[in-house]
């Protein structure tokens, strides 16, 4: 296994940006699937929608309840929405063609997202999979060409491993590494310094993020990102860490001029904008 692991850093994120092409049209970034959301956790489904759209994708399709979708389009018209999408696609699989899919979030962990998640692997797309679809994942994905991105904070990359938290909280890296090869997927393992591992046994620490992420739905509004980045970037490592150094820098700047208990998960989504174009102009 390669051991090389190191830190994905704002000069490497300056050189791997993509740049918005004056003749470029929405098709250009691609159409991204995000299946998320439930009547009892409807605002996952808003933060990572929020996100995704914020993060360079060309157009976005929402997969989510019908009782969700009234939430969601007066604060997100710009979306096109599969209504009971996660039925549909439990029964059916999907029939049109996107650059990236994610799905996980505000989810239950019930049979009728793990057949989801069967018929989105059936798919040779980037997936991130996040949340309740972490549940009950295969045993590897070894025969996919598409990654797989798997987004667990401790607790659950614990419950797919069978490793405690404390000895993951431990070996953060070298756990990372070794399951990502494992299971031939993309991990990125959520908490101080995130570590992205790929399959290969590149790893990178992410240098970005503050205590302001410890709260319920940041890792929805980082679900999103990485969903917007894999469709705009065409190199899809480039678009992962990326997604991560950006998700944390809007952390970053939160806590510049506020305090870090305040920070609503939706409100990273909003800095976006203003960290993008930081990183957008010359250094």
């Amino acid at each position: 296994m390669n051991e090389k692991t190191t830190a994905w850093t704002e000069e490497k994120v300056r050189k791997t940006l993509p740049v918005r092409g004056e003749d470029s049209h929405k098709g250009t970034y691609g159409t991204g699937l995000l299946i998320a959301g439930s009547t009892d956790m409807p605002g996952a489904a808003i933060i990572s929608s929020q996100a995704a759209m914020r993060s360079g994708i060309g157009k976005l399709v929402v997969g989510t309840s019908e009782d969700v979708i009234p939430s969601i389009v007066p604060v997100l018209p710009e979306a096109t929405y599969w209504r009971n999408g996660l039925d549909h696609l439990a029964s059916d699989g999907i029939q049109q063609e996107f650059r990236a899919a994610a799905i996980g979030p505000g989810l239950p962990p019930e049979e009728k997202v793990e057949k989801a998640l069967h018929k989105l692997l059936e798919k040779d797309i980037p997936l991130i999979v996040d949340a309740g679809a972490l549940e009950k994942i295969p045993s590897t994905f070894s025969d996919r060409k598409s990654p797989v991105i798997l987004t667990p904070h401790p607790g659950e990359f614990s419950r797919i491993t069978g490793v405690s938290v404390e000895k993951v909280q431990n070996a953060r890296v070298e756990l990372a590494k070794e399951w990502a090869e494992k299971l031939n997927a993309v991990i990125v393992l959520k908490g101080n310094n995130t570590v992205t591992a790929f399959p290969d046994g590149e790893a990178f620490l992410n240098p970005t993020g503050n205590a302001a992420l410890a709260k319920g739905g940041t890792g929805d509004a980082l679900t999103g990102m990485l969903l917007g980045m894999l469709c705009c970037h065409e190199n899809y490592r480039h678009g992962i860490l990326n997604g991560v150094y950006l998700h944390g820098a809007c952390a970053d700047k939160w806590v510049k001029e506020n305090s870090a208990h305040t920070l609503l998960a939706h409100e990273l989504s909003e800095l976006l904008p203003q960290v993008l174009r930081h990183f957008e102009t010359k250094a």
